[in-house]
């Protein structure tokens, strides 16, 4: 079964995850901008779009987000 929140078949066509692409080629700056702004995103659209699932993709690049703070020692 298709998992569109954490897997979703569109980003896997190549070799490589458009996410794992992105995480190789951006700045750290632009990096934890382009997770927070999905975030906001899927958080500013929920209930015009697709309601949990969009929630649910909010959640991911938060998760995204502190997991690259915590594994990259950044502080602010």
């Amino acid at each position: 079964m298709a998992d569109s929140v954490n897997n979703p078949a569109h980003y896997t066509q190549g070799s490589i995850e458009t996410i794992d692409y992105m995480e190789s080629v951006l700045t750290k700056d632009e990096l934890l901008g382009s997770y927070k702004f999905n975030v906001l995103k899927y958080v500013s659209r929920e209930r015009y779009k697709n309601g949990l699932e969009d929630l649910k993709k909010a959640r991911w690049y938060l998760n995204r987000l502190i997991e690259y703070l915590e594994n990259n020692a950044v502080t602010r």
